[in-house]
């Protein structure tokens, strides 16, 4: 059996008449999408803030030792 694929906009908004509904639609979705950024930031922050600092550290001068980088003293 195959599956069939949906192509129906899922949601609360109704689809309306008039240039109020194509406003709301525009400003919800910048929502959705500011909403999705926001959120894949903060894990991309999350996990790449340590390997940053590991990064530049080991780039610098005079090169500390991996040890030293991690220490927290």
């Amino acid at each position: 059996m195959a599956s069939k694929v949906s192509l129906k906009v899922k949601g609360k908004a109704k689809a309306g008449k008039g240039p109020k509904s194509k406003e709301q639609s525009t400003c919800e979705l910048v929502k959705e999408w500011t909403t999705w950024a926001m959120k894949k930031t903060k894990v991309i922050t999350h996990y790449g803030f340590i390997p940053l600092v590991i990064l530049i550290g080991m780039n610098s001068e005079p090169k500390p030792h991996l040890y030293q980088l991690l220490s927290p003293v």
